[in-house]
């Protein structure tokens, strides 16, 4: 693929290429102008001498020629180093230059070791396909095994490479990465010398550079001090321009327009295209072809990007004359240069204005600080002109259709490859004309907003988001496949449980779809006492918080993610009709925040809302000065995002009978795709759980118990005992609870909520001391969870035994944790349920209220306490509180109901200690335990 210019060169390189060269490294003294270096001895160090002690880099530019010289000396100075130091491998194209070896020496204290001692040569390697590699790259690595290297000793390479490529038309050009702290070296230096008749410019893009210039013998000579000081920092959302590496560079291009009129002659297309031959039969059907230029220019993008399969070449590294389109059509592979010329060819011989335009890939803001050459850019791509609009024309992107040709590729300033030249052209960046991914989901949630979500879903993918999850298909199963469209759609919804997945790609649209039916967490979420549910992405999905609080970063503008689209559709079925369900936010919307545009369109009729959303980033630069009402735009923007409210009192399902309950379309849909979902994965075991939370639910104990069943055969652990446990002993089976339980504690004797459980159905089951002697051993173990079992004690005495000296046991524990309000809400509600010590207990729980930040519970216990005052009315008033907060309490339900017998209404109590059955079906006993019955 392609690469940015300083990580695909060889450290002491530069871009250039001989018209010499040969397939073997020369072995010969260093060049006159060569001034060898010294490696610093050791003993001048304070501390650990530095890894790297000497880096020397020499260039010099004579009769269009690059020379480059390295000396590099390293100290082994661990068993680690000496692994890479006992092989050398130098990287060089022989078509366009010579690799010179000058020496290659092992340092051990005084002794100069001679490494290439007895005709010990380089070996040059080949790659398998090498004639293929060789006419793609050109590259030849050469390696060394150097011998006897021992850890303390110094390995010192010094070579040159001489450069020089006729496509320059005689230009030499040359960029090097250069050194910075905080990496550490002992010398460096970057010597530079051109000759006065070249031309040659320089610039080195880095801060505070110790450079030192002068003349000798008709060369105009410079010298950077390396390591150079840090660089400054530089926020992480900066543009690439102001992020970059240190670099120096060297060109004896005059100007951009240079650099562009020096490109042409390799673009020019007259005659490329045979008569008669194949690739003049495939531009006669372009030809002949129906439709306006612009359809026919995008049939000739597409034949490009899917007839040819892409195969890198990098431009950077001296690459830089295209394979002709007879040739790229013949061997059906191309980089972006074949690609570009092919597509040039045929849109020319169609009568379309094109022209070629270089490219840097990652790096395009950057172009225009950097000195004039060809080692600006690593990429290559077409511009076209048709009516009047110009079309960007990608020949290595893929999926690219008609309506995709206004799109603006993300490369900042390109150059436009002219034979008059051109200069620097900005590309204005916008939305992409289609979505690369379009999610359409329908869901019902028509029966209860706490029961799960019952969905179809659609995601459509393009361009670069299909190529990429094509190029995975191809290397999966269809288990996998299935795998890979679940875990896509759980990335969207969250936790789900599928029952029928699918994927097909359509060549014809160059699109990738993605299907999927089955049932999700519910959405809904209590806030303000009421349920709401966000329904869109658009600006949560923003992220935008720009650190522009140091004084040097004050002026720098905020770069913004390259042009990309996600259209995002919803039809809710809700419950009731959607009576009462209200709209919160903007529904409809069309806004520019943070270099995002948002459309949106949302509306509720006849219990059915649909969403229509649309968010594409634009790639565009937010300036400094505008980034706090940017922030403050999307704050608004994120506040006033439309969400559903629920009523104030919505239907849930422990509101009706489970017959009428299971009567439910989102009931009957859910339980069929939980049954079809297991069916997919019979051993896996989420499924069968999930099922059983929601057959427990919708009143199916049986189904629930059952499920439990099949998962803990698959996967026995600690939570699914547990959870059994639980559900045995609400439906009344205390030996099947207090066997699970014991089973959970034998699989992880240290586990809390297993002990918790046996000591709990231990004295459910009249063994209250059988269970203390159990709790009391934690305690006397002590460590983190000794206060939790101290809680736990205090509880089995409150509930099943000597309660008063459960209170002992919390006062004591409340003395050592005054502020702890679970301490005090549990001491309020061993009182209230007891009977004992109402006066006080009312002050337990009120101070608890005081110092929660969650209340329910301590409401609940207070409510237990006014309720054995006879305070009736309060206690209803706490209750209401409790269950407002968090619908389907069944302790304070059925509270409520006994409160709301007290005070003579009766029918009301009725229905909500039927709603308490129906969550906990031993509701009756835990409270007749306290004497409170119906």
């Amino acid at each position: 693929m392609r690469q940015t210019m300083w990580m695909a060169m060889p450290i002491a390189t530069m871009v250039a290429a001989p018209a010499v060269a040969g397939e073997a490294p020369l072995y010969q003294a260093a060049p006159a102008w060569v001034e060898k270096a010294s490696v610093p001895p050791l003993s001048s160090f304070e501390g650990e001498p530095p890894t790297m002690l000497l880096f020397d880099s020499q260039q010099r530019v004579e009769d269009g020629r690059l020379w480059s010289y390295a000396d590099v000396a390293t100290r082994a100075g661990s068993a680690e180093a000496l692994a890479q130091l006992s092989s050398l491998t130098l990287p060089w194209a022989p078509d366009k230059g010579d690799l010179i070896i000058h020496e290659v020496s092992i340092l051990r204290g005084d002794q100069v070791i001679d490494a290439l001692a007895g005709d010990k040569r380089f070996a040059v390697l080949r790659r398998e396909e090498n004639l293929e590699a060789r006419q793609i790259t050109g590259v030849l690595t050469a390696t060394l095994a150097v011998e006897g290297v021992q850890v303390g000793d110094i390995v010192r390479l010094r070579y040159t490479t001489s450069m020089k490529d006729d496509a320059l038309g005689g230009h030499v050009q040359g960029a090097m990465p250069l050194f910075a702290a905080p990496l550490r070296m002992g010398q460096g230096q970057l010597r530079v010398q051109w000759d006065e008749r070249s031309g040659a410019k320089w610039k080195l893009l880095a801060k505070d550079a110790v450079i030192k210039q002068q003349k000798k013998g008709g060369f105009h000579e410079l010298t950077v001090a390396l390591p150079l000081v840090k660089q400054p920092e530089m926020p992480e959302d900066a543009p690439l321009r102001y992020r970059h590496p240190p670099l120096f560079e060297l060109s004896t291009f005059a100007s951009w327009g240079d650099v562009s009129k020096t490109m042409a002659p390799l673009y020019a297309t007259d005659g490329l295209i045979a008569p008669g031959s194949g690739l003049a039969g495939e531009l006669d059907k372009l030809k002949a072809s129906g439709g306006s230029l612009r359809a026919k220019a995008a049939a000739a993008l597409q034949l490009v990007q899917d007839s040819i399969r892409y195969l890198a070449i990098g431009m950077n590294g001296g690459n830089y004359v295209p394979q002709t389109p007879a040739q790229t059509w013949t061997l059906r592979y191309g980089d972006c240069k074949a690609k570009t010329l092919l597509l040039l060819s045929l849109l020319r011989g169609m009568g379309i204005e094109a022209e070629p335009v270089l490219a840097s890939s990652s790096m395009g803001d950057f172009v225009p600080e950097r000195l004039p050459s060809v080692a600006a850019f690593d990429h290559v791509l077409v511009r076209a002109t048709i009516d009047g609009e110009t079309l960007w024309m990608d020949g290595t992107g893929s999926g690219a259709r008609i309506d995709d040709l206004g799109d603006t590729p993300p490369f900042g300033t390109v150059l436009p490859v002219r034979t008059a030249g051109a200069d620097l052209l900005p590309i204005q960046t916008r939305a992409n004309a289609r979505p690369i991914i379009d999610i359409a989901i329908e869901a019902d949630e028509s029966g209860s907003i706490r029961l799960p979500s019952v969905f179809d879903a659609v995601a459509v993918l393009r361009g670069p988001a299909a190529s990429m999850i094509n190029v995975a298909l191809g290397q999966l199963d269809t288990k996998q496949r299935a795998d890979m469209v679940r875990g896509f759609f759980m990335r969207q919804m969250g936790q789900s449980q599928f029952s029928d997945v699918s994927v097909a790609m359509d060549a014809a649209t160059a699109t990738t779809t993605l299907k999927a039916h089955g049932v999700t967490t519910t959405p809904w979420r209590m806030e303000d006492n009421r349920y709401r549910r966000r329904i869109g992405r658009g600006a949560n999905d923003i992220g935008f918080a720009p650190d522009r609080g140091r004084p040097a970063w004050l002026d720098i503008p905020v770069a913004t993610p390259v042009p990309a689209g996600v259209r995002y559709r919803l039809k809710l079925r809700l419950p009731d009709g959607g009576k009462d369900y209200v709209l919160e936010g903007d529904q409809n919307v069309s806004q520019s925040i943070a270099g995002f545009t948002i459309k949106r369109n949302v509306q509720l009729r006849d219990g059915l809302l649909e969403l229509d959303e649309r968010m594409d980033s634009t790639g565009i630069e937010i300036p400094a000065a505008q980034v706090p009402d940017e922030r403050d735009r999307l704050a608004t923007a994120k506040a006033l995002a439309p969400r559903l409210i629920a009523p104030a009192k919505p239907t849930f399902y422990w509101d009706v009978p489970h017959e009428v309950v299971a009567s439910w379309s989102q009931v009957k849909a859910g339980e069929r795709a939980f049954t079809k979902a297991i069916a997919e994965k019979p051993d896996e075991v989420s499924g069968y759980s999930s099922r059983a939370n929601f057959r427990w639910g919708i009143g199916d104990r049986k189904g629930a118990l059952a499920d439990l069943d099949k998962a803990i055969a698959i996967e026995p652990n600690v939570d699914l005992y547990v959870k059994r446990a639980d559900r045995r002993f609400k439906s009344g089976d205390l030996p099947g609870a207090l066997a699970d339980a014991r089973m959970a504690r034998q699989l992880d004797p240290s586990s809390i909520e297993a002990i918790e459980a046996v000591a709990t159905y231990l004295a459910e089951n009249d063994k209250l001391d059988e269970a203390l002697v159990m709790v009391d051993q934690r305690i006397t173990i002590g460590g983190e969870t000794r206060d939790a079992y101290r809680r736990l004690k205090a509880n089995l005495l409150g509930t099943y035994g000597d309660a008063a000296k459960a209170v002992e046991l919390l006062d004591a524990h409340i003395a050592e944790k005054p502020g702890m309000s679970s301490l005090l809400n549990q001491r309020c509600w061993i009182k209230g349920t007891r009977n004992m010590m109402l006066d006080t207990a009312l002050k337990d729980c009120t101070r608890a209220i005081e110092l929660s930040t969650t209340t329910v519970a301590a409401l609940d216990s207070r409510a237990m306490v006014w309720f054995r005052q006879g305070e009736y009315h309060n206690a209803l008033q706490d209750l209401d509180a409790v269950i407002d907060q968090g619908p389907g309490q069944e302790q304070s339900l059925f509270m409520r109901g006994m409160t709301l017998h007290k005070l003579g209404r009766g029918g009301e109590g009725d229905k909500d200690i039927a709603m308490a059955r129906r969550l906990n079906p031993r509701i009756d006993a835990d409270y007749a335990r306290f004497g409170i019955k119906p």
